[in-house]
């Protein structure tokens, strides 16, 4: 037993030190989604209470002769209506990086399914980050020759610091072998 290695690994590697099939698997893989704070029983729960807050102030107002009061009542709550169900959508984004050997895949879906991607060569692109000592990562992106691409922007810095430090280990494993 002179040799470290087991017999049947000698049979798997390939002469020239990498696994061909291992070109095309993630170094690093995520699915990045803003955060959405209300469930949909959670919007009917907060919707059913500012109405019926509303409806009672409303009608306080009404008997005492104050009408138009009431009226913009609903139009308040046909705002809180909107800029919910706006948020709920806008939760449906989110982002792909996928990192491998061969290629940085950065691929953003929005919530009406449309969808961009970049790619980039991993030897040629670098992390960006912008940090401010009281907020945190502010800002994170690929850059490669000459073109940015922001990565977690709907997260918030802690999260963004978390994705950095995955990104910054997978784009440190694929420079090594070079």
């Amino acid at each position: 037993m002179a040799s470290g290695k087991a017999p049947d690994d000698a049979r798997t590697r390939h002469p020239y030190g990498r696994d061909p099939d291992a070109i095309e698997r993630p170094v690093f893989s995520a699915t990045i989604r803003p955060h959405c704070s209300l469930s949909r029983l959670g919007f009917r729960v907060v919707m059913v209470f500012c109405g019926g807050v509303a409806l009672v102030t409303g009608i306080a107002f009404l008997q005492m002769g104050m009408w138009p009061v009431t009226g913009f009542f609903g139009l308040d709550i046909a705002a809180l209506w909107l800029a919910l169900t706006l948020n709920a959508r806008r939760g449906r984004s989110f982002e792909e990086v996928v990192i491998s050997q061969i290629e940085v895949l950065v691929a953003r879906v929005s919530h009406r399914g449309e969808r961009a991607e970049w790619r980039f060569n991993p030897l040629w692109t670098r992390l960006h980050k912008v940090e401010d000592e009281e907020y945190g990562l502010m800002s994170l992106s690929f850059v490669s020759r000459g073109q940015r691409v922001l990565v977690a922007r709907d997260a918030s810095p802690i999260e963004r610091q978390v994705v950095a430090d995955g990104l910054t280990r997978a784009l440190a494993e694929v420079k090594k072998g070079y």
